[in-house]
């Protein structure tokens, strides 16, 4: 039994490790910045062009924000 946890363990490690290797490396896009992207491929491949995006509107700081 000893080595069937054994390898069952091993195994368990070897799976979280690679779906921990998933994805790209790099900072986070915005709703808008995808927005823009999307419709500079749409217009590059001659697609029909999604609705321009909306600038985001200024950040208003929150009363809990020094927390995080």
């Amino acid at each position: 039994m000893t080595a069937s946890r054994f390898v069952m363990t091993l195994l368990l490690l070897a799976a979280a490790t690679a779906v921990s290797a998933c994805g790209r490396k790099s900072g986070l896009d915005t709703p808008y910045q995808a927005a823009v992207d999307a419709r500079k491929e749409a217009e590059k491949a001659n697609e029909p062009l999604p609705p321009e995006p909306e600038k985001p509107v200024a950040d208003k700081p929150f009363i809990l924000d020094g927390l995080i």
